[in-house]
């Protein structure tokens, strides 16, 4: 499998989501941001997390008129894979790729710490290798991570099963870190080849670091 990760002035997690993908087996290829193509390949694009352009304006507002985001619309509208990270999930949604938009954190102070997720629907190539309800633990890392959507648009992120996964606990109760609409943390297109969450399954591949949870994450999208 070909997963092809973009790169932006200010991306840090390219090299982690490398090498998470690497441990899968998967083949990987890093495509600058002024790339005007993406590579025929690719079974899976991914927009790395980190701070494009210094999340200057707005995270995730400058990275989505780079060259390369002409062909990130193309390859989707194609039906290729995209999963966007942390600030992959802001850009996809400033391109209009994904539902909704992320604000600042309610409290407006940056979190990183280890969080609890709940699986709310594995009817998708990303989760289909979990099962509605289990708990993951997965880092977040993010100052800008509130996901909003009004009443009209969260109604029809729930009638389509796009919401993907919430905040909580570990006994699975609510606990939302950021002000979340719903304690919302990720997200898919109507279509389900689009996916964004604001945790970092790529920091989370082995126990020694604290979770191995994303293995089972990132192995859905796997052939």
């Amino acid at each position: 499998m070909k997963v092809s990760i973009l790169q932006f002035p200010g991306t840090n997690c390219e090299y982690d989501t490398q090498h998470a993908f690497e441990s899968l087996g998967a083949h990987t290829e890093i495509i600058w941001h002024k790339s005007e193509t993406i590579p025929s390949d690719t079974d899976l694009l991914v927009v790395a997390g980190g701070f494009s352009y210094g999340d200057y304006l707005r995270s995730g507002a400058i990275a989505k008129f780079s060259p390369v985001m002409k062909a990130v619309s193309a390859y989707a509208k194609e039906g290729g894979k995209i999963l966007g990270i942390c600030n992959g999930f802001q850009v996809l949604t400033e391109a209009g790729l994904l539902p909704g938009a992320l604000k600042r954190n309610e409290h407006l102070h940056f979190i990183s710490k280890h969080h609890h997720l709940r699986v709310q629907s594995n009817e998708n190539i990303f989760l289909q290798k979990l099962n509605n309800g289990d708990i993951v633990n997965i880092p977040i890392a993010h100052h800008d991570g509130n996901y909003y959507i009004d009443d009209a648009g969260l109604s029809e992120l729930k009638a389509n099963g796009q919401i993907l996964l919430t905040y909580c606990d570990e006994r699975g109760n609510e606990k939302n870190p950021n002000g979340s609409v719903e304690s919302i943390a990720g997200v898919c297109n109507k279509e389900k080849n689009i996916f964004g969450l604001m945790p970092h399954p790529e920091r989370a591949m082995e126990l020694i670091l604290g979770s191995d949870d994303g293995v089972k994450m990132l192995q859905g999208f796997l052939k």
